[in-house]
């Protein structure tokens, strides 16, 4: 019975205990408008929502996607080379690629990966 008694009381005085040093060695902070807003796109939350939206902006971030996608279907090829036909699994990621470049090269003359405009 006094094991009991011993161990509620310390269930009970344990999360108490770290509830108030919590509530006492929190951090006094000052409310800083950019840190408390959510940062979406580079717009300002606070501000109208009619604001043009970036091209720029839109066009980095699908070839970012465009990139990744790329390296996630190129990551299995090594491992198929065991598998399959050894000229096909060659030829294939090799159009891929080629494909890829391409586009690559095309963005690069549109201008679309220049900032500095």
């Amino acid at each position: 019975m006094n094991l009991l008694v011993f161990s509620s009381t310390l269930s009970i005085a344990i999360p108490t205990i770290l509830l108030i040093t919590s509530i006492f060695l929190r951090k006094r902070c000052t409310q800083d408008r950019e840190k408390s807003s959510p940062f979406e796109c580079g717009f300002d939350p606070k501000s109208l929502a009619r604001v043009p939206f970036s091209m720029r902006f839109f066009l980095l971030a699908i070839i970012f996607i465009v990139f990744d996608i790329e390296i996630i279907l190129l990551m299995p090829i090594p491992i198929s080379l065991t598998l399959c036909n050894t000229t096909t699994m060659i030829l294939v990621p090799t159009t891929f690629l080629l494909i890829l470049i391409l586009g690559l090269l095309h963005e690069w003359n549109e201008g679309a990966l220049d900032w500095s405009k």
